[in-house]
């Protein structure tokens, strides 16, 4: 298991850097996954010069408090997520109809997205999401520009989706 300790130092150490990047206006950036269009509330990105290798989606939904609740409480574990192996960004989308929520990551490799599904952060959203509602797919990204602003899809072939 991660020490939570180390991974807060972590993120630490890149906020100090700078290398932190919050946006803030995420107006238009929306993401249909089994037809329901998700709209994107949040993002934090690292700052870093080469492209990722790999996309993470998790897909859920929360088994208490309301959406508002849960998007607000969402952003408590961002310095453990920042701080994974690999990390590049996360985007939070939420579904129109379903208040669904996605979590949408870019990362360095296939292996770090692997990882993350067993990290720190992810355990915490396992134990807070509703019981059978949790899904994810990793994407492998192919030597495809990914231009910052663009409208998030799939660049790549599907690796792996399993549903809890």
């Amino acid at each position: 298991m991660q020490n939570p300790i180390t991974l807060i130092f972590r993120a630490l150490r890149l906020w100090l850097e700078g290398r932190l990047r919050m946006e803030r206006d995420l107006a238009g950036e929306k993401l249909e996954d089994r037809g329901e269009c998700f709209c994107a509330f949040r993002k934090i990105a690292v700052r870093r010069s080469s492209k990722p290798g790999a996309i993470f989606q998790v897909r859920f939904r929360f088994k208490s408090f309301s959406a508002a609740t849960n998007r607000w409480l969402s952003s408590i574990p961002i310095p453990l997520i920042v701080a994974q192996p690999g990390f590049r960004s996360k985007t939070w989308l939420l579904g129109e109809q379903t208040g669904d929520f996605i979590g949408r990551y870019e990362l360095d490799t296939v292996a770090a997205a692997e990882a993350y599904w067993r990290s720190l952060p992810l355990s915490m959203m396992k134990r807070r999401a509703a019981a059978g509602s949790l899904s994810h797919e990793i994407l492998a990204l192919q030597n495809e520009e990914i231009n910052e602003g663009a409208e998030m899809k799939a660049v790549a072939g599907q690796i792996k989706q399993e549903a809890n």
